[in-house]
């Protein structure tokens, strides 16, 4: 399936546009997502129509606390992703190319019908990084619209703003998972910037989808108090005071495995800041 967002280059590369890496692609390789290739100067998504994982899910596990709660949701992942987070959950899928899991070949309407079969009132774009193959989602979500389905994403929000601009009028809602409010750890951490996200976030409220944030505390990392109220002011001072905020436990993981577990207190003293800087609903994950 070939790509929509990229441009073709000089010596058969190819650019991809979808995200801020703007990786500059040799004929035969793969951008950082390891899912979009150049092939002889055209860029294709290696895994449109192939998700790598399905399954159903209650809705509260994306997490998404306000949003249709109780309900549950078809989740799909597809492999790869633009970040190289050291701490990554999922990495055994998102942290591999396409070839080196299995995958199920399912359409968009596939999916609408398998939702439906289930008797599931939205699909979830997760696990993963969704917006890695963001073609596939547009073209599922529109059919779901069609099909009276919610379509959720679960996402890092690194994306550049005309492709996501192609996806937000098929989003009901989303959590953005909001890494850290340091650049310096952003890139450390995750291979990334952080203004991008926030821009994702923006961009999501302006165009109406119901926004939950997740932030994710890792000891020594991203637990600097002054940044989370830092964090905090800036969710709030945006109009996003009344969407929910979750602060989540981090347990040794993937290249990180020599980090201790998040102690409790210092979730607690997260959340009491969060509600000092006007955050109304605000949770702990994984205690």
């Amino acid at each position: 399936m070939e790509c929509k967002y990229y441009r073709q280059l000089d010596n058969g590369r190819v650019e991809c546009l979808l995200c801020p890496h703007h990786c500059k692609i040799a004929n035969g390789k793969t951008g950082i997502c390891r899912s979009r290739r150049n092939k002889d100067g055209v860029l294709v998504s290696e895994v449109y129509g192939k998700p790598c994982s399905l399954a159903i899910d209650p809705i509260e596990k994306k997490p998404l606390y306000h949003f249709h709660p109780g309900t549950k949701c078809l989740s799909i992942a597809c492999t790869g992703c633009n970040f190289r987070c050291l701490n990554c959950q999922n990495h055994e899928i998102s942290q591999v190319s396409p070839s080196d899991v299995g995958h199920y070949d399912l359409s968009p309407q596939q999916v609408v019908d398998l939702c439906l079969e289930h008797h599931c009132p939205g699909i979830a774009y997760t696990y993963t990084e969704p917006l890695t193959y963001l073609e596939y989602i547009v073209d599922t979500a529109r059919l779901a619209h069609e099909n009276g389905l919610w379509n959720i994403l679960v996402t890092a929000g690194y994306v550049c703003q005309e492709p996501l601009a192609d996806l937000l009028p098929y989003l009901d809602a989303a959590n953005i998972d909001l890494k850290s409010f340091s650049d310096e750890t952003y890139q450390k951490v995750s291979g990334g910037h952080l203004q991008p996200v926030l821009d994702t976030i923006l961009a999501m409220q302006k165009a109406g989808v119901w926004i939950e944030l997740t932030n994710l505390i890792i000891p020594d990392v991203n637990d600097d108090m002054t940044m989370i109220r830092e964090m905090c002011r800036w969710i709030a001072d945006n109009g996003l005071a009344n969407n929910p905020l979750h602060f989540s436990r981090f347990f040794p993981r993937y290249k990180m495995a020599d980090i201790p577990p998040t102690p409790i207190h210092t979730l607690k003293e997260a959340k009491q800041i969060a509600e000092e800087e006007g955050m109304k609903y605000v949770y702990l994950g994984n205690v």
